[in-house]
């Protein structure tokens, strides 16, 4: 497997390649973040970040992400210029030697999370989803209509009992952790900000989302296949419907409807083992055996679930999710691609969302992409493989 290291650009990341070569990882993945959606990422702008990610003696391996506009995912109005926008970036992205893109459907927000750094067992921090939190947020904050009926009553006792204590500065703290999933610098929404951007899905529905995203793979995906690409869709994350917006990359059937909508292998999922992982309803092991041959890239994480739909990121072979049975399901999948004499046999991964352990903390690394708590992932994860292989 191809060990990479997701690094947000030398304009965003406190993180230096420099230092992400000394945790041995070979690839890259990377995004042009500054670059607005919608707009073509010009060969020129790819080129330029190649050649930064090469001079540092690592490939760039993959593409997380290429956004996704949301008109495209409302289905609004006349789209072609953004298909063609999307496409063209697609062309510009193969010229210059990058091979898979990790992209999401996730209406609105990226992941979502309640707290960026909650305490672990043992120091260091973590991100944690709290149900009680982010229904104190849809019910009393942000006033969605609708909104208790998405949360038991015993979460919705916890969410007014919070509200009612809480103070401005705690409301501002549980606001911008639910906005930073968002990746690069755009479209953060203050609480008005945020109903006018859901407003803009009323009537929509799961269904009409699914046929939105249907139409995507269908005017993506030719393209994909004539210069070579290969598309990996990214569980959402959680895996549930989020402020009343329809979440359709949850389960095994999701992932499955989504590989027959356009039945190409182009058309393949990124194994996100924490966001499906926050399901109970999900067997990864069995999930990854299902869908191996679609696989074009793995996120390596672990989660632990409380019963009220809470979660936390784990340290990556101590969480809910049996790391070393998907592993093994992986690894026989790259001895099958290798013995058809594919030279794409190696199925890259990264290790995700690390805990904030000692000098990450203070540092201002992205939320849940600190340098010694993914290093610790990496570490671990590279000695499951070794002992498998």
């Amino acid at each position: 497997m191809i060990e990479t290291w997701r690094w947000y650009g030398p304009d965003l990341d406190t993180i230096s390649l420099s230092e992400v070569a000394q945790t041995g990882a070979t690839g890259i993945v990377n995004a042009l973040h500054e670059i607005p959606y919608g707009e073509v990422w010009t060969r020129e702008a790819i080129a330029a970040r190649r050649r930064i990610i090469e001079d540092t003696g690592f490939r760039w391996e993959v593409v997380e992400s290429l956004p996704i506009h949301e008109r495209i995912k409302r289905g609004d109005g006349d789209l072609s210029a953004l298909f063609a926008a999307y496409r063209q970036s697609m062309v510009n992205l193969a010229a210059e030697g990058v091979q898979v893109i990790c992209y999401n459907f996730m209406p609105v927000l990226d992941w979502t999370r309640t707290d960026l750094a909650a305490p672990v067992a043992r120091g260091g921090t973590c991100l944690r989803f709290e149900a009680y939190r982010m229904a104190a947020f849809e019910i009393h904050m942000l006033g969605r209509e609708g909104a208790r009926d998405d949360y038991d009553p015993e979460v919705q006792t916890r969410a007014t009992e919070w509200f009612s204590a809480s103070t401005e500065a705690e409301r501002e703290a549980l606001l911008y952790a639910i906005m930073a999933g968002l990746p690069g610098a755009f479209d953060r929404y203050d609480i008005n900000g945020l109903r006018t951007q859901l407003a803009l899905y009323d009537g929509i529905g799961r269904e009409g989302i699914r046929a939105n995203y249907r139409r995507f793979l269908e005017e993506v995906i030719p393209t994909a296949e004539e210069v070579g690409l290969r598309l990996c869709v990214h569980p959402d994350d959680p895996p549930r419907d989020i402020l009343g917006l329809p979440r359709v990359v949850s389960t095994a059937e999701d992932i499955d409807w989504i590989l027959n909508a356009v039945d190409s292998p182009a058309n393949g999922l990124t194994l996100c083992t924490g966001s499906l992982g926050a399901n109970p309803a999900n067997d990864l092991p069995a999930i990854a055996a299902r869908f191996a041959e679609r696989i074009h890239f793995a996120h390596l994480r672990n989660v632990r679930k409380d019963a009220d739909g809470s979660f936390e990121e784990a340290a990556h072979l101590d969480g809910d999710t049996d790391m070393v049975a998907v592993l093994r399901v992986l690894l026989a999948e790259e001895t099958r691609r290798k013995a058809q004499g594919r030279s794409d046999w190696s199925i890259p991964f990264r290790p995700d969302h690390g805990h904030e352990l000692g000098p990450d903390i203070g540092r201002g690394a992205f939320p849940g992409y600190p340098l010694v708590g993914r290093l610790r992932g990496l570490a671990e994860l590279r000695g499951v493989i070794r002992a498998l292989s």
